[in-house]
Order: C-alpha cells, then structure tokens, then sequence
C-alpha cells in the first residue's frame, strides 16, 4: 500500500520550493473513474480523489501560444485505487466572472502495471506509468482572489504505448482556487 502514497510525496517535494512563485493553490473532490465517451471500462468506479495543486503565472515567452500557466497536480483516490501526481499547463480563457481553463500535462501514476477482467478476459491497466493528462475547467470567479470549478481530468496514454488497449480513466468534480 505504500506504493500509494510516492505521487503524493513526489507533489509533496515539488511543492516546497515552488510555492513562493506560485500565483494559486487549488484543491477538490473529484467522483473517480467516471464513465465517459472517452474511456474504456478499467473497474475503477465508486470512489473519490482529492486532488492538490499549485498553479504559476503566465509563461511570457509563450504568449504566442497565450501565455500558459504552468502547474502541478497530485491526485489520491480514497479507496485505493489510482492516484497520480503530475505537471501541465493551463490557459484561462475568459477574464469576467465565468471563465474557461483548458489544459495539458504529464502525469505518473501507481495503478497496476497489469490487470485483466474477469468478466470479459480484456486487459483494464492505463497501459503505461506515464499518461497524458487533458484536463478542462468552466469555473466563476467569487471574488478577486477566489473562484469554483466544474472541472474534468482525464488521464490515459491515448493508445501510443499500447495501441490494442486504453482503459484511461476520467475524474470529474469540484474545486476550488485560491491566489495570491
């Protein structure tokens, strides 16, 4: 079970020296292994995460791109099952009250490396420990500093590392944002 806890301790590393360049913490409860258009069955479903993070300013450089703020994300599935900790970018699209926040990254995750159905003989694993991590938020700024999400995650490795299967799996949830 220890296995469990490394994304965790890897966010929890990540995030010491970072924090003082951070523009926003974030954090949620996300229902895990929801049942999407963009998912195969992996048998992970009724369950929670909680999912922390910490989000920068954006990257100036990149502002051909829209200036992208980079983030970093750990999310632990309360019953066990597979948690993730990771790093992206996001743009926030929208500077009134409601806004969109699509965004891209890397995660690393501690589900098996091999699991197989019982009912129906199919492999469910993510298929590789490193996966894509698409993620989109349509959130409302409750004042200066605060704001909600709706918010999806995704995570899966979209076929590349095992074109005959990708289970991914699909988080969605509420969170909250808070900046500095």
């Amino acid at each position: 079970m220890h296995h469990r806890l490394i994304p965790l301790a890897v966010l929890a590393i990540a995030l010491l020296p970072a924090t003082a360049g951070a523009q926003e913490v974030f954090g949620g409860v996300y229902a895990h292994g929801v049942d999407t258009p963009f998912t195969l069955d992996t048998e992970e479903t009724g369950s929670a995460d909680i999912a922390l993070g910490v989000r920068f300013g954006g990257i100036a450089a990149l502002d051909f791109i829209g200036s992208p703020e980079p983030y970093v994300v750990g999310s632990l599935n309360t019953a066990g099952d597979t948690s993730f900790a990771g790093v992206g970018l996001a743009w926030t699209l929208g500077s009134g009250p409601v806004y969109v926040r699509p965004g891209i990254g890397l995660v690393v995750h501690d589900g098996p490396e091999l699991r197989v159905s019982e009912a129906t003989g199919f492999r469910t694993d993510l298929g590789s420990r490193v996966l894509f991590e698409p993620e989109i938020g349509v959130g409302y700024r409750l004042s200066e500093r605060v704001s909600a999400e709706a918010h999806w995650m995704h995570i899966s490795q979209a076929q590349i590392f095992d074109g005959d299967q990708n289970p991914g799996l699909d988080m969605i949830g509420l969170r909250v944002n808070v900046g500095f």
